[in-house]
């Protein structure tokens, strides 16, 4: 068990598995709490316990972020467990629509925007809000995508939630730094998780990208969730308003 995180206490969103149970699992190795969030418990009482296994602390809490009272009842939970919180991951996305812009419906746009963009928003007013009033420094970490900084057919929509996410992060940087509250984002490439199954076992799709990619494969969760430890530790007191792309050089080319 390490120790960057001692002391701290993070909520994880999206962490019933892939990247948010990867970072959640990294975060508690580093010593903080964690605060599991996602629809549904079944997923995070499993993740919950692999934690505890390797002599970490886990919380799941049942949530739809996307939800302002859900939200608020997490939170009410997470400080009645812990009495604090520091560190926000903000995880959790769908992507229902895997086609071209135009053919998407609006209960698809209107779900894509609920949870990837206005989820994140209000979990950063609620962590930002009782930061404040702790007058506490504290670290939002939001992962966004690299097809948020890039033209990405078939996931048009998905792409533009990601760069809403990307432009959150930086002004919410900007106005939240004289608070001591620094918000930083991961833009991941192609990671092998379920949330990603349809690119990664579609062959043409895949050999595309890794053909293209410097590192010649496809990521891991845990190559993302090293980067959220290092962006939610204090050795990055410095860092704010970035957007770090982890994707083995798939944008270089």
């Amino acid at each position: 068990m390490g120790e960057r995180l001692e002391g701290k206490v993070a909520i994880v969103t999206g962490a019933s598995r892939g990247i948010g149970a990867a970072i959640a699992a990294h975060m508690a190795e580093e010593g903080a709490k964690v605060v599991l969030v996602s629809r549904k418990m079944e997923g995070l009482e499993r993740v919950a316990a692999e934690i505890r296994n390797n002599g970490g602390d886990a919380t799941p809490i049942a949530c739809h972020a996307g939800r302002r009272e859900q939200r608020e009842k997490m939170l009410a939970d997470a400080l009645e467990a812990y009495g604090q919180v520091d560190i926000l991951v903000n995880n959790a996305a769908t992507n229902p629509h895997f086609g071209p812009m135009l053919t998407i419906d609006e209960a698809a746009w209107d779900k894509t925007f609920e949870v990837n963009v206005k989820g994140y928003f209000g979990m950063i007013q609620l962590l930002a809000g009782h930061l404040q009033d702790r007058k506490a420094k504290g670290s939002v970490v939001n992962i966004a995508s690299v097809v948020g900084m890039i033209a990405a057919p078939m996931q048009g929509v998905y792409a533009m939630t990601k760069s809403a996410v990307i432009s959150m992060t930086k002004t919410l940087a900007m106005e939240l730094g004289a608070a001591g509250i620094r918000v930083n984002a991961i833009a991941p490439g192609l990671i092998e998780t379920k949330f990603a199954q349809v690119l990664v076992d579609n062959d043409e799709i895949r050999s595309s990208i890794v053909n293209r990619t410097a590192a010649g494969r496809v990521g891991q969760p845990r190559d993302i969730s090293g980067a959220a430890v290092f962006l939610a530790s204090d050795e990055a007191d410095y860092v704010t308003g970035d957007v770090m792309v982890i994707d083995g050089g798939w944008t270089l080319t």
